[in-house]
């Protein structure tokens, strides 16, 4: 018994035979060889999912481009209801391919060069040459001002990528512009054509009025007045009805006055930049909130005009008196009563006369 399971234990525990291990190799060599094909595989399935995501937001800004070189071309061929409609079309197609690159995960550096370059042709070189070849064809004061406004769109769009790399801005300025981005001041450019298509010629398509409007938009674009971001917007579930309801008319409007849609949305824009200024001035001047999420710096703001800071409300009463002095207005004096005495001492007067 014990000369078997020595035997036993001698046999399991042999010397390897050369053929064994040849054998061990082998199969290792295998499960090598198999790990990394599957790998392998992997990776290029990975590389192509990877050009496959960076293809499609690349794609839109390509077709963007197309849209607006061929809405000159719809410009030069006098259909202007096409060359407008082509320009909306770029610049949803340009706010269309950074949010889609996020969500796909697929930014990349020439991504952004070709979206940056794309801008430039899209919202600098295009509306300034629709607007020369229908309202200012052959001045040469004309072709002076779309110079200006194409280099200002230019000079906008690089201020705009030198900030994007500055790691050491506050997060507060993610949600404002710097000046009016470009997409806004291509469409505010075209606004003369929209008055024209609507209204006719007249004073608004004289050549100064059109030229004094392109400048004035053109040192908006490169100022650093701060410009409200679509980003930061949020819709309140209790809002949301209203929201619907201003869509539906907006639908409407598009499809029977597009040129009045094209004037209140300009004019809204237009209007809603003192408030950005304001707010902007208001959470620069509290760094405690510049981290904060725009929705808790809006409630911040609403309690600090409703108190003093402190979670106690002031209210401040009407000045009666300056209002009824301004209308001439007197509350009538009350009729002075004779000074009496006290009851007690008026009996003791009489008890003195008494005596």
């Amino acid at each position: 018994m014990i000369t078997s399971s020595a035997g036993r234990s001698r046999r399991s525990f042999r010397n390897p035979t050369s053929r064994s291990v040849r054998r061990r190799l082998s199969r290792n060599d295998d499960r090598t060889h198999r790990r990394d094909r599957e790998r392998g595989d992997r990776g290029r399935f990975g590389r192509q999912a990877a050009a496959g995501r960076m293809f499609v937001p690349s794609a839109l800004t390509i077709l963007a481009i197309c849209a607006g070189l061929t809405a000159v071309r719809a410009a030069y061929d006098n259909q202007i209801d096409l060359a407008l409609g082509l320009v909306v079309a770029a610049a949803l197609l340009d706010g269309l391919d950074g949010r889609v690159a996020r969500m796909m995960n697929a930014t990349s550096r020439i991504g952004a060069e070709i979206d940056s370059l794309a801008d430039a042709i899209n919202f600098g070189v295009v509306p300034a040459m629709i607007v020369y070849l229908h309202l200012m064809d052959g001045a040469d004061f004309g072709w002076v001002l779309t110079l200006i406004y194409t280099c200002a769109i230019v000079l906008r769009l690089a201020r705009f990528n030198t900030l994007l790399d500055d790691d050491d801005a506050p997060a507060y300025t993610r949600d404002f512009f710097v000046g009016v981005p470009a997409p806004a001041a291509a469409l505010a450019a075209l606004l003369p054509i929209g008055l024209a298509q609507q209204f006719g010629d007249g004073w608004w398509t004289s050549l100064p009025v059109v030229g004094g409007w392109m400048i004035l938009i053109a040192l908006l674009a490169v100022s650093r007045i701060p410009t409200a971001s679509l980003k930061a917007a949020s819709v309140p579930p209790r809002a949301l009805a209203g929201v619907l309801i201003l869509v539906a008319i907006g639908a409407a409007l598009l499809l029977t006055y597009p040129y009045v849609l094209m004037m209140i949305g300009i004019g809204g824009y237009l209007a809603h930049i003192p408030f950005a200024w304001r707010s902007q001035r208001w959470v620069a001047s509290r760094p405690e909130h510049w981290d904060a999420p725009p929705r808790e710096r809006r409630a911040e703001r609403r309690a600090s005009r409703a108190g003093d800071g402190r979670g106690v409300v002031v209210r401040r009463l009407p000045n009666r008196g300056k209002s009824q002095a301004r209308l001439g207005l007197r509350r009538p004096a009350r009729p002075q009563q004779p000074h009496r005495a006290p009851d007690d001492a008026s009996d003791d007067i009489e008890t003195r006369g008494d005596r």
